[in-house]
């Protein structure tokens, strides 16, 4: 009876693998297909909602950061834009 049991779920497993296996085999390519094409997921500009959502920098810190030229930024009419490489630039030149 135990091996009959046995059998049953060896064999269930080795049906659901052999339907996932081209699933991952799909994955795998688009995986490959996204690295190649370099994708980036991160926008190219930050505005001030972003920066306080992404780092919980607060409208007061942005504005500091602005003024002391730590957070360097282009304006576009009211709108302040922070380039998303500089920043991560500056990240990682104050990693600890």
């Amino acid at each position: 009876m135990k091996k009959d049991l046995k059998k049953k779920k060896l064999s269930l497993i080795m049906r659901v693998k052999e339907m996932i296996d081209p699933l991952v085999v799909k994955l795998d390519t688009i995986d490959s297909k996204i690295k190649a094409k370099g994708y980036d997921s991160r926008p190219a500009y930050y505005r001030n909602e972003d920066l306080k959502n992404i780092f919980g920098l607060s409208p007061n810190t942005i504005i500091k950061y602005r003024q002391t030229g730590i957070l360097p930024y282009s304006k576009l009419g009211e709108i302040f834009l922070y380039d998303s490489m500089l920043i991560e630039k500056i990240l990682q030149e104050n990693q600890s």
